[in-house]
């Protein structure tokens, strides 16, 4: 049912010297170019729905107003999760902090070679993707969690497997099992 449209690596410094962008903020009597983008955003969402689907997007959606219906990745930690679920969006936990499979998860001195950051397998498991902060109300919308693995650097079946696991396993393990049976 859901459609990613990203949200995340558009940079708005394009668009401010872009005419047409410009033409559009005054047209639509919008404040900058993060409600330009929201702008967009809200359209899509419009379209999306007219074709009974939904939108999930990067927690950059964020900026400038969040579409009615969107549902939000947290990649950038979690307080881009913790403000969609304060303010009623549904939220998939994603952080680079605990769920970047592409991050190194041994000392980097051994391991193949990595785009970075360091996420071992205790750290993956030890993770909450149902922040405390949030009211019991608040914490429904935490409607999953997942793990990325980008493969810029990944380059064989193997590496990737390498990668993956047994940090998989943690990840299904923080996904299914509530923390007090873990």
């Amino acid at each position: 049912a859901y459609i990613h449209i990203g949200g995340d690596e558009a940079s708005k410094e394009h668009w401010k010297k872009c005419p047409k962008c410009q033409e559009r903020i005054k047209k639509e009597n919008l404040k900058d170019e993060a409600e330009l983008q929201s702008y967009l955003i809200k359209r899509i969402e419009t379209y999306l729905h007219s074709k009974g689907r939904e939108l999930i997007g990067w927690d950059e959606i964020l900026e400038g107003g969040l579409a009615p219906n969107a549902t939000v990745m947290s990649w950038r930690g979690e307080n881009g999760g913790i403000q969609a679920a304060r303010a009623g969006h549904d939220v998939v936990m994603a952080s680079n902090t605990h769920l970047y499979f592409d991050y190194y998860q041994a000392r980097p001195e051994n391991e193949p070679l990595s785009i970075g950051g360091f996420i071992p397998l205790e750290k993956v498991y030890g993770y909450d993707p149902v922040p405390s902060v949030l009211t019991d109300a608040q914490k429904k919308h935490i409607i999953g969690v997942q793990a990325q693995l980008w493969a810029e650097y990944i380059s064989t079946p193997e590496h990737d497997e390498y990668m993956a696991f047994p940090r998989g396993c943690a990840l299904a393990e923080i996904a299914w099992t509530p923390a007090e049976k873990k």
